[in-house]
């Protein structure tokens, strides 16, 4: 070890961020177990590395006591003034014990930590490059399958997309690009554990703030979300701007901006709603593409009862009540929904939805 040790030392410093003087302290310590398994030590040693010309040094390290029981371990007050007359008791008296060919085993373990330390750092630095994208869209190229869970290569780190987070319908290849949305970053001995999602809401959320610029510049605010993955979501927009449309700018010149969002869910069918803070107007809106007659609202209990077309009705509900599910969903309240030709009497038709999404005829 030299002083060229020392200059790459400082260069790693520079280049990862890894503090060269911490980086020599650890390879002291290292030093110190390498000492005493190779030369069987049982004494007290000390490793200490010139900053400047890397020189290393092996000092076993002594007591100043008043009566040695261990020579290993101490030395007489009268033996270490007849080195030093300064010495008091309790001080510690220093020789030198380097052995001749101390300096390969330094290189070894020199070389260990410094690729030990370099591996950590590394593994910080991605772990708090990707714990501030939590909430965030990352892009991946799919590189493997373990089991049911598919890996994604991001570049500086694997994502994990597990089968819970995986859309039902899509199928994943070895090499295709994908975009997710980051649930988790957790920190691991194996450096950081990224887990993704291709069903959460937030995944279209992202995607429209990435193809919409009016919601990346905030003029156009996403207010809500609702999905069924793989089969169809809502969104519900509103615009800061008056002269803005906030549901032509998310569907875009001929459809380009929801089209794209829709390509990248492959298939899944998104409708735009405009949001209100008039609750009658919200869930007319959430229940597109039906057209909707007249809403009556209970805002203390947070019941709509909504009144369609009889031609509309099978639109409002939707297949297996889904267009209804989500917009009860992404409204918040709980959705009645009659026909026209029975908007006279409520009693004589129940279809009760909840937010759990299931219908009940009666």
């Amino acid at each position: 070890m030299n002083s060229e040790f020392i200059q790459a030392l400082r260069d790693l410093e520079r280049e990862k961020g890894i503090n060269a003087d911490i980086l020599l302290e650890a390879i002291e310590a290292a030093l110190i177990s390498a000492y005493k398994k190779n030369f069987g030590s049982l004494q007290n040693v000390r490793v200490d590395i010139q900053r400047d010309t890397g020189e290393i040094k092996v000092l076993a390290q002594r007591q100043v006591v008043e009566e040695v029981t261990d020579p290993r371990q101490e030395i007489s007050l009268e033996e270490a003034r007849a080195i030093n007359s300064k010495y008091e008791l309790g001080d510690i008296v220093e020789k030198e014990v380097t052995p001749r060919d101390f300096g390969r085993i330094a290189a070894q373990t020199a070389k260990q930590v410094v690729v030990q330390r370099i591996r950590e750092a590394e593994r910080g630095l991605i772990y708090e490059e990707f714990i501030g994208r939590e909430n965030d869209l990352v892009t991946g190229v799919v590189q493997r399958q373990e089991g049911k869970n598919i890996i994604l290569d991001l570049g500086r780190a694997e994502a994990i997309l597990l089968p819970s987070e995986q859309s039902p319908g899509e199928t994943y290849r070895q090499g295709e690009r994908l975009k997710a949305y980051v649930l988790e970053v957790r920190k691991t001995n194996k450096g950081p554990q990224i887990l993704v999602s291709r069903t959460h809401p937030g995944l279209i959320k992202r995607l429209f703030e990435l193809e919409v610029p009016e919601i990346h510049d905030g003029i156009v605010e996403i207010k809500g979300v609702a999905r069924e993955p793989g089969a169809r979501s809502k969104i519900a927009v509103h615009s800061r701007d008056e002269k803005v449309d906030p549901v032509g700018s998310c569907v875009g010149p001929k459809g380009a901006r929801v089209q794209a969002v829709v390509q990248e869910l492959r298939g899944e069918k998104v409708d735009i709603i405009k949001w209100s803070d008039d609750p009658a107007v919200y869930v007319a809106n959430s229940l597109s593409p039906a057209r909707v007659l007249d809403v009556t609202v209970d805002e203390e209990n947070k019941v709509s009862q909504v009144i369609v077309p009889d031609n509309q009705l099978s639109l409002a509900i939707g297949k297996e009540g889904q267009n209804a599910r989500l917009a009860a969903r992404i409204t918040g309240w709980k959705i009645d929904i009659k026909p026209e030709s029975e908007a006279g009497d409520w009693d004589s038709w129940d279809a009760d939805l909840d937010l759990d999404g299931t219908i009940e005829e009666e």
